[in-house]
C-alpha cells in the first residue's frame, strides 16, 4: 500500500523520480524499490518524502476514514521501524481532523531520529512508561512516567529514550495533523 500510495501522490503532483529524489536527498532507484514496495524506507527517509509530497507520514497507510469515530486496538494503523526499534501507532481515526494523536513504543537508547526534525504546528507528548530525553532545538528536558511537554513543533525536535530497562511509551497529540 505505501509503494502505490507514494507513485500515487507523486504522480498527481506530476513529479519524476529524480525531481522527489533531488527534494529527499534519496536516490531515485532507491525511490523506485519503495515504489515497488522492495524497499521499506527508515523513518528519516519517509518523514523527507512526506515532507516534499506535502502529507503526513500516516497519510500513506490510511484508507478514507471519513466520519469514524472509534478505533478499535486491533485497527490501529502501525509503522514499525526495525532498525531504530521504533513502533508508531495512530490512535485518532484519520487525517481529516484537525488533531491527530500517536502512541509510539522505542526501546532504551533509540532515537525516534537519527537528528532534529520539525514540521509545522503544535504537540504535546506525554511519557507512559520509560524516560526520555527531548531536545528541543539547543535544549534538552529529561521526562519520566507522568510527565509531559508542550512544544511548537516548528522548532527542531527529536527524542531518546533513557531508561536503561524499559521500553518508552509516550503520547503524542499533534495539530494539524502531520505526522
Amino acid at each position: 500500500m505505501l509503494g502505490e500510495k507514494l507513485r500515487d501522490k507523486r504522480t498527481q503532483q506530476n513529479l519524476s523520480l529524480r525531481q522527489l529524489a533531488d527534494q529527499t536527498d534519496l536516490t531515485p532507484s532507491f525511490l523506485s524499490q519503495v515504489e515497488r514496495n522492495l524497499a521499506s524506507p527508515s523513518i528519516t527517509s519517509l518523514r523527507r518524502i512526506s515532507a516534499a509530497l506535502g502529507v503526513p507520514i500516516f497519510y500513506f497507510l490510511l484508507e478514507d476514514e471519513t466520519g469514524k469515530q472509534i478505533v478499535r486496538r486491533q485497527e490501529r494503523k502501525s509503522l514499525n521501524f526495525p532498525e531504530s526499534l521504533l513502533t508508531f501507532e495512530l490512535l485518532s481515526p484519520g487525517l481529516s481532523h484537525k488533531m491527530e494523536v500517536i502512541m509510539a513504543r522505542l526501546q532504551p537508547g533509540h532515537a525516534t531520529c537519527d537528528r532534529q526534525l520539525s514540521h509545522t504546528g503544535e504537540e504535546c507528548v506525554v511519557v507512559l512508561e520509560g524516560a526520555m530525553d527531548i531536545q528541543i532545538g539547543d535544549e534538552t528536558h529529561h521526562l519520566e512516567a507522568g510527565d509531559s511537554i508542550y512544544y511548537l513543533s516548528s522548532l527542531p525536535h527529536r527524542i531518546v529514550s533513557t531508561h536503561k530497562e524499559k521500553d518508552l511509551v509516550f503520547l503524542s497529540a499533534i495539530t494539524p495533523p502531520n505526522f
